[in-house]
């Protein structure tokens, strides 16, 4: 069995000190150069851009305080969609957090578009931030191992990242997945119609795997009649639910991936006066006050921000341990009136 060491190896990133060593010239050159400042022949410039090359130098686009605990003085947040309370949430909390460590929090918002989260992390990077925080919208992260091995600290939450080795902070999303389907079949239901968003998304997929689990473990058959994958909101989750309507043998309980499903789903029952039970993942606002019972799989989202910005800032402060991966529990709770 293999082994990992307590400790990683420890890169820092190059400076222009390491730079002019292994170009073979002048501090003052290199600053010149990166500086786009004349006085520098074509030779030299050209020595000294190999060398940046080489060596992955990236020149600090943002001054910063140097103090004597060697704090971070700014750290970037990637999110998916910023108006998104979850997300808005998240950055909330880490940037309380960036706050109390006297750091500035630099945002941007993928859009669930993994080109442009490749640009934005990799313009941070470049901006010499001195950490990220990063909800993946990409598979694939290897465009960051560069940077992350020669010392930029990255935490990703929610998702995982794609070929890149790092610290991560999930939800247990095939746990709480299997206590939603488990306590629709303890209540006899076994025609359960399952709403997911895109199957491309790490949650989604979890969460899925998580009904398929429960389900077999109680011999109840995976019926693809009464799935519905690829719903983008309440509008078209309403749809499918009335689609199940149609079925010869309609479900009598909703299982929803997520909250913008749920509400759909509630919206469609309501208009039909059904009362099949419902269990969705994420809670959100004032669903207390739906006006039928209904069950969400909760967690606490500013545990999950908090958890990964002080971890993030762990690592800026000198923690060389293994990377790590942290999963956070779920709960059911009861919502809506009646």
């Amino acid at each position: 069995m293999l082994h990992h060491p307590a400790k990683p190896p420890q890169p820092r990133r190059p400076t222009m000190v390491d730079v002019a060593r292994h170009a073979g010239v002048s501090l003052k050159t290199v600053s010149r150069v990166v500086n786009n400042e004349p006085a520098v022949g074509p030779e030299l410039a050209g020595r000294v851009m190999t060398a940046i090359s080489e060596l992955g130098f990236r020149r600090n686009g943002i001054a910063r305080n140097l103090r004597s605990q060697q704090v971070s003085s700014t750290i970037g947040l990637l999110i998916e969609e910023i108006a998104n309370p979850f997300y808005a949430e998240i950055a909330g909390v880490a940037a309380e957090i960036a706050a109390a460590h006297q750091t500035l929090l630099i945002t941007a918002s993928s859009e669930e578009d993994p080109e442009r989260e490749r640009t934005l992390l990799l313009e941070m990077a470049q901006r010499r931030v001195d950490g990220l925080l990063v909800v993946p919208a990409g598979v694939d992260h290897s465009f960051l191992r560069r940077e992350v091995e020669m010392g930029l600290p990255a935490v990703f939450l929610d998702r995982p990242p794609g070929q890149l080795l790092a610290d991560v902070v999930l939800l247990d999303n095939q746990g709480g997945s299997r206590a939603g389907i488990r306590s629709l079949l303890d209540t006899g239901h076994r025609r359960i119609g399952i709403l997911l968003g895109s199957l491309s998304v790490y949650t989604m997929r979890e969460r899925l795997a998580g009904v398929q689990a429960e389900l077999s473990g109680a011999g109840i058959p995976y019926d693809e009649a009464l799935v519905r994958s690829g719903i983008e909101g309440p509008e078209q989750a309403s749809q499918a639910v009335a689609d199940m309507f149609d079925l010869a043998d309609q479900p009598t309980a909703f299982f929803c991936a997520n909250n913008r499903l749920t509400l759909g789903a509630l919206q469609e029952l309501h208009r039909r006066g059904n009362n099949a039970a419902l269990v969705g993942f994420d809670d959100f606002e004032l669903s207390h006050l739906m006006p039928r019972p209904f069950t969400v799989i909760a967690y606490d989202q500013r545990e999950l921000a908090r958890v990964a910005t002080e971890q993030l800032f762990g690592r800026i402060g000198g923690n060389r341990s293994w990377p790590s991966t942290t999963v956070l529990p779920t709960h059911l709770v009861q919502r809506g009136l009646g």
